[in-house]
């Protein structure tokens, strides 16, 4: 039986985003050398394929999309490691609040900056996202294993 349409329409709790200790595990991903990056690949897809080798799949959502918003993560006001910092145009992922810093691919490629430097600033305010852990997210995980 479907449940009802509060229920269905009713964002889901805190409990079901990604915890501290699972985006230090994107964070590695990220950093993990062995993760192989081709050369042009941009930052949409290097951030699909960072979550992605951290256990936390998603359906590819380019920059733009993610900016407004996907069913794969939910807008935090307050940034932690793993987040998503998403401009119009440009995503990365969140390596420390309290640095203001972020793994992305750059002009140079892929490497951190921070993110409330005047280039980033000019693209306009960032919003910040936060991995929606999901049945079918999780039942992806386990069918890798």
């Amino acid at each position: 039986m479907p449940a009802p349409a509060a229920a269905r329409t009713r964002p889901p709790s805190d409990s079901a985003l990604l915890t501290l200790d699972e985006g230090s595990s994107v964070i590695a991903a990220a950093l993990d050398r062995h993760l192989r990056r081709a050369p042009g690949v941009d930052c949409s897809h290097l951030v699909h394929t960072v979550y992605d080798w951290a256990g936390f799949p998603y359906a590819y959502a380019d920059s733009s999309d993610l900016y407004r918003g996907t069913d794969h993560f939910r807008r935090v006001k307050h940034a932690q490691p793993g987040d998503l910092v998403v401009w119009p145009g440009h995503v990365g992922i969140v390596v420390s609040a309290r640095h203001h810093t972020f793994f992305s691919a750059l002009s140079h490629g892929p490497g951190t900056a921070k993110y409330d430097e005047r280039y980033w600033r000019r693209r306009g305010p960032a919003r910040f996202y936060r991995y929606l852990k999901s049945d079918q997210s999780a039942a992806l995980m386990n069918s890798d294993r």
